[in-house]
């Protein structure tokens, strides 16, 4: 089964946004920071998805399932020193925010998740009904192909 199948992407224009920040080496804006960078595989009968979410408050991060649509949200603040001269501001600040669409087969109402050294990490288990299973076949005995031919 591939990933596909499981994973849809639902940001069209995040190719767009990639482009458009290499070449004017823009990061985002409070409006709309970068997205957040995800992997995502399969491993035996669970999915797994990170998210790069470093200096992110775990508080601040929000989890919600709808359906087969997980939304991620998260926040890095501003910094709350107006005072300060900031010399280089590369790192985007503001909500960040990131929804997948999963296919039918994987089972959204066992979705775990962790965060640890700023990686948020999700394992959603396949859906009993898509996994693989071995349909048995029997065979008629001779007497019985007798007795149905008859």
């Amino acid at each position: 089964m591939e990933v596909e199948t499981m994973l849809m992407r639902t940001d069209p224009f995040r190719d767009l946004d990639r482009l458009t920040q290499q070449m004017f080496g823009t990061s985002g804006t409070l409006a709309r920071p970068a997205v957040m960078p995800m992997d995502a595989w399969r491993d035996g009968d669970t999915f797994h998805v990170e998210f790069d979410l470093p200096g992110v408050n775990p508080d601040s991060i929000d989890l919600d399932v709808e359906r087969n649509v997980v939304t991620v949200r998260a926040e890095r603040p501003a910094r709350a020193s107006d005072a300060a001269e900031m010399l280089a501001a590369e790192r985007p600040r503001g909500v960040f925010s990131r929804q997948l669409v999963l296919g039918d087969n994987l089972d959204t109402g066992h979705i775990t998740a962790s965060y640890d050294t700023g990686v948020l990490a999700l394992a959603i288990p396949v859906a009993e009904q898509a996994k693989p299973r071995k349909i048995s076949i029997s065979a008629a005995s001779s007497a019985d192909r007798k007795a149905v031919n008859a």
